[in-house]
C-alpha cells in the first residue's frame, strides 16, 4: 500500500469517494463505549472486526444448517456441504487461483506454513540445503522452517533488512544460491508495515528454480491478491484478519505441488479408502483437510471474502493510505516519539516507541481513553532486536477507521507522555 502524500487530514488530493460512516454501521462492535469513551479500534493487524454479514452467515449456519460436510446423505448435511464448498469456491475467485484443487482450508497462516513445512519441505530436504527467509519475518515464517531444519539437517538462511525496516531485491537474490531449496517471505509485516517486492522476489525465486511460499495474513485484508499474477507456490492467510472468524485460513498451493505431497494429518475426509494393509488417499483439495473442518468459521470467511468483494476496493484502499499518512504527520510531531518502520512502501499501520514510557504503559492509559493498540513484540523478537528494543506500540488501521480516531490516538499518546515525563 502506496503511502499517500495529502495536504491535510481532508486533503484537496482527489481521493476516490469512500464513505466511512456506511461500512462503520456494517460493524456492531464500532458502536461500543470502552470506559465512558467511544471504542476506538486500532488493533486490526492482530484482529480485524466482523461486519454483520458475517455474524449473520455463522449464525444462521449455526441455527438452520448445522451438520457434518461431505458424509451425509440427509438435508442438513447436504446444505452445510453446499455452504462450505461455496465459500471455498469464493476464495478461489477472490484470490485468482486456477483452481479450486488449490485451495485448502486451515486454521490459519500458522497452520498453513506448517503444512507447507512438514508436507513439501521436510520430504525433499537433507543436509546441506538451504531455507531463505527475510530478517522482518513473523515467528510463524520463522519457527516452522528452524523445526524443519532440526529434522532434516538443512540450513535456515536470513535476508537483511536496512535500517528503514526495508528487504531489498539484490540482498535477497546474493543469497540464492543452488541450495536454495525454498524461499520464504511476508507479503507485508506485521511488525513495521513493510511492503516487500514480492512480484520481484517470486520472479527472481522461479528463474532459479527455488519453490516460494508468501506470508500474506497482513496483505490480504489491504490490498488484492492475484496469485496468477503473483506466481508464488504457496500462499498463507488469516480470515481473523480479514473480517472473518478465528481459527479458519486458507493455503493456497500450485495444483502440481499439492498433488505430489504427502498428507501431512490423517483420519476424516482426507482417505478414500483404508484398510489394515494401507490407505488410498483422497484428491486435492481433500488430501490436506483431515477430520470434521471449521465449518462455521469457512462459511464465516466465504461472507467475509463477499464483504469485501463487494467493497470499493480501490477507494477503501486510499481511505487507508491517507489515515497512514496522517498517523505519521501526527505522531512525527509529538515530542520524544520514534516511528519504528519508515519504509518507503507501507500498509497502514504505525510501530513507534516514546522515550521514558513503556509500550505497555502506553497502551493501559491508551485503554482508558477508548484506544485500542497492540503493545509488545509483535510475534516478530528478531525485528525488536534489530532496532535495540523490547516491545512497540503499534497503531494498524481498517477502512472503517476515521482521521477523528487518529487525532484521539496522538491527543492520547501526548498526554501519557506528559503523564511520565
Amino acid at each position: 500500500m502506496k503511502n499517500i502524500a495529502l495536504a491535510d487530514e481532508h486533503s484537496s488530493f482527489e481521493r476516490p469517494h469512500f464513505d466511512v460512516e456506511a461500512v462503520r454501521r456494517q460493524f456492531p462492535v464500532l458502536a461500543r463505549r470502552v470506559h465512558g469513551r467511544p471504542l476506538a479500534y486500532l488493533d486490526n493487524g492482530a484482529s480485524a472486526q466482523r461486519p454483520e454479514a458475517v455474524i449473520d452467515a455463522v449464525d444462521d449456519y449455526e441455527r438452520h444448517h448445522h451438520a457434518n460436510v461431505h458424509r451425509g446423505v440427509h438435508t442438513l448435511s447436504q446444505e452445510a456441504t453446499a455452504l462450505y464448498e461455496g465459500a471455498r469456491d469464493r476464495l478461489v475467485q477472490f484470490i485468482n487461483a486456477r483452481s479450486r484443487h488449490e485451495v485448502i482450508f486451515v486454521r490459519g497462516t500458522t497452520e498453513a506454513i506448517n503444512l507447507v513445512a512438514q508436507s513439501y519441505a521436510r520430504p525433499i530436504l537433507k543436509a546441506g540445503d538451504e531455507i531463505l527467509i527475510t530478517y522482518l519475518e513473523h515467528h510463524a515464517n520463522i519457527v516452522p522452517w528452524q523445526l524443519v531444519c532440526e529434522q532434516t539437517g538443512a540450513t535456515l538462511v536470513v535476508a537483511p533488512m536496512d535500517s528503514r525496516g526495508e528487504v531489498h531485491l539484490d540482498a535477497v537474490e546474493s543469497l540464492m544460491s543452488s541450495r536454495t531449496r525454498l524461499f520464504a517471505c511476508a507479503h507485508v509485516s506485521n511488525a513495521l508495515g513493510t511492503v516487500l517486492p514480492v512480484r520481484r522476489l517470486m520472479a527472481a525465486a522461479r528463474a532459479r528454480g527455488i519453490v516460494s511460499l508468501i506470508d500474506g495474513a497482513q496483505a490480504v485484508p489491504h490490498m488484492s491478491v492475484d496469485m496468477q499474477d503473483l506466481d508464488c507456490d504457496f500462499y498463507a492467510f488469516s480470515g481473523h484478519k480479514m473480517f472473518g472468524p478465528t481459527g479458519i485460513g486458507a493455503l493456497y498451493g500450485r495444483e502440481a505441488l499439492l498433488e505430489r505431497m504427502p498428507p501431512w494429518q490423517g483420519g476424516g475426509d482426507m482417505i478414500l479408502a483404508v484398510s489394515f494393509a494401507g490407505t488410498t488417499y483422497n484428491t486435492l483439495p481433500y488430501k490436506f483437510e483431515a477430520g470434521t473442518p471449521n465449518i462455521s468459521g469457512a462459511i464465516g470467511l466465504g461472507a467475509a471474502v463477499e464483504f469485501l468483494a463487494g467493497l470499493n476496493r480501490v477507494a477503501a484502499h486510499a481511505h487507508e493510505s491517507a489515515l497512514l499518512d496522517h498517523a505519521t504527520r501526527a505522531l512525527s510531531g509529538i515530542p520524544k516519539l520514534r516511528i519504528v518502520g519508515t519504509a518507503g512502501d507501507k500498509a497502514s499501520l504505525i510501530s513507534f516507541v516514546v522515550a521514558g514510557v513503556h509500550p505497555h504503559d502506553l497502551g493501559t492509559i491508551l485503554d482508558g481513553d477508548g484506544i485500542a493498540i497492540r503493545t509488545g513484540h509483535h510475534c516478530a523478537m528478531p525485528v525488536m532486536e534489530f532496532f535495540d528494543l523490547a516491545a512497540t506500540a503499534r497503531a494498524s488501521f481498517a477502512f472503517y477507521n476515521t482521521f477523528e480516531e487518529v487525532d484521539r490516538l496522538a491527543a492520547a499518546i501526548e498526554r501519557a507522555r506528559k503523564i511520565f515525563t
